[in-house]
């Protein structure tokens, strides 16, 4: 016997979540916004609390354009 999924389990999402879980995504796969793993003295430092903050912000206005908010 199969059942159908009705929409009403799975609720309508609008695109800022979608966006959100996106960039989320993206994020934790891709390490997006850290500052980049080297073995020994790179000269640049670590990027400031900030800085990560600001990229990930900059990701999730990307998301968001890309599904037409």
């Amino acid at each position: 016997m199969s059942q159908e999924i009705t929409g009403s389990a799975f609720p309508m999402r609008s695109k800022e979540e979608i966006a959100l879980e996106l960039m989320k995504f993206i994020a934790v796969t891709t390490g997006y916004g850290k500052a980049a793993p080297a073995a020994g003295y790179t000269g640049r430092p670590a990027r400031t609390p900030e800085e990560y903050a600001e990229a990930l912000l900059e990701l999730y206005q990307r998301c968001r354009a890309v599904l037409g908010e």
